[in-house]
């Protein structure tokens, strides 16, 4: 009997140590600190209305990117690229693989990544998915290729409307450095949720078949567009935490020269990294080209989104709010004409909403847009009163002046002629680089998680 109770208790104290062997690595996993690294709005694959563009000025600093496959309206807020009419046809796959790079703003030594299907109306099944570090081209670095998993499967099915997050791989991810997310779709995707404004060359695989864990893919069509990617997570210390930059086509990059990173979050990286007190800051990218605050149409509205880009970001700490010209170009002189009170009201939302959830919001002032193909005097009046309530009204944490940082000094309702790409509205490389030098780094100063 006393024989019989010891073996008892031995096999309990055995099950009781098993199951709690299992819930270490949930513990330890719960326990990892996780923050943005990269992201990209989800949008549909068609997105706004057809707008006239103007034509090219005179003095011109550089052509617009070549319009890509798929990249519906990424440039010109709306308009199609290079003021074309009509929209190039939405990307489609059928048993092909999608490689696409992003650029990364902190390190560290775990990573997952988040798929969309936020805009689809049908399924979307992933046959495989690899991330590894980018050599050139489309090619990866030999041995850095991890297979992602999807609660342990190297497939997931994902409905639509939905998002899914793969399993943490562990892998070395530098700062400010590229990454390769390769995705192989079995079946046929008609439209999937994109990012149209990628500004990095996607690979599309013309033959069919998994090559997600090729070294390089050669034969393939390319576009600038992501598709059905939408974040980048990686382990990082405590008190590492993620500024979200979120926007229009200016915060989007939409002007900027593709495969560069020259975007002013892409820039703004660069500094945070550099600097040892925001070294663990992270930024991420969540313009949307043609984007509005009180309307859908490039992307649903600000208003809308708000709560998937911003609030739902790990390790999110402050947003960058740079949004309204589109409102006040397209509906200045609507019927009824846009108020400034009703963008302040608006935003007034998005403050409200991110101080909820402890999060600090940076209000950055309208560019300049005078002889854009909208401006008009009524949209400049309600920008000035606009910007001027962004300076002075302390609704924000904090204040950066990108009208000023761009502006030119000889005519402040018009861009500095030099950081001009062809459109009066958008900056060039010069144009983002001096955005993202405005920016006063002594802002961002993470907070130490309390265990």
């Amino acid at each position: 009997m006393h024989r019989n109770n010891c073996s008892l208790i031995a096999r309990s104290l055995l099950a009781a140590g098993t199951l709690l062997s299992a819930f270490i690595p949930a513990a330890v996993a719960e326990q990892e600190h996780w923050v943005a690294t990269w992201a990209a709005s989800p949008q549909g694959a068609r997105i706004a209305a057809p707008r006239p563009a103007g034509p090219p000025p005179a003095n011109a600093s550089a052509p617009p990117p070549a319009p890509a496959p798929g990249n519906a309206g990424g440039r010109g807020n709306g308009a199609p690229p290079g003021g074309r009419g009509g929209f190039p046809p939405p990307a489609s796959f059928n048993n092909q693989t999608v490689r696409m790079i992003v650029r990364t703003s902190i390190g560290g030594k775990r990573a997952r990544v988040q798929l969309s299907n936020t805009f689809g109306t049908t399924p979307v099944t992933i046959g495989a998915a690899h991330v590894a570090l980018h050599d050139k081209g489309s090619a990866i670095v030999p041995g850095s290729d991890k297979p992602l998993m999807f609660s342990g499967k190297a497939g997931i099915t994902i409905p639509p409307g939905a998002e899914v997050i793969s399993d943490p791989v562990d892998m070395t991810i530098a700062p400010v450095s590229d990454l390769v997310i390769s995705v192989f779709v079995p079946g046929e995707v008609a439209s999937p949720t994109t990012h149209s404004t990628g500004l990095h060359t996607t690979y599309i695989s013309k033959s069919t078949g998994d090559m997600t864990g090729a070294v390089s893919i050669d034969d393939a069509t390319t576009s600038t567009a992501w598709y059905l990617l939408s974040g980048v997570d990686v382990t990082a210390p405590e008190n590492a935490a993620a500024i979200i930059a979120f926007g229009d086509s200016i915060t989007d990059g939409a002007t900027s020269t593709p495969d560069t990173d020259s975007s002013w979050p892409s820039q703004l990286a660069k500094r945070l990294a550099a600097n040892k007190a925001t070294a663990n800051v992270a930024i991420i990218n969540e313009g949307i080209s043609g984007n509005r605050v009180l309307a859908d149409g490039a992307g649903v509205s600000a208003l809308a989104r708000f709560d998937r880009d911003v609030l739902a970001q790990p390790g999110a700490e402050w947003v960058i709010v740079m949004e309204g010209i589109n409102d006040i170009g397209i509906a200045a002189r609507a019927t009824p004409p846009l108020t400034v009170d009703d963008l302040i009201a608006a935003h007034k939302q998005l403050i409200e909403r991110a101080h909820i959830h402890g999060i600090k919001v940076i209000g950055a002032t309208l560019t300049p847009y005078q002889g854009a193909s909208y401006a008009s005097p009524e949209g400049e009046a309600i920008r000035v009163a606009f910007n001027d309530w962004i300076r002075n009204s302390k609704a924000y944490d904090g204040v950066i002046d990108f009208d000023k940082a761009t502006q030119d000094p000889q005519n402040p309702k018009q861009i500095l002629p030099s950081f001009n790409i062809r459109d009066h509205l958008h900056p060039n490389d010069a144009g983002y680089k001096a955005m993202a030098d405005s920016i006063d780094l002594s802002m961002f100063k993470p907070e130490k998680k309390k265990k």
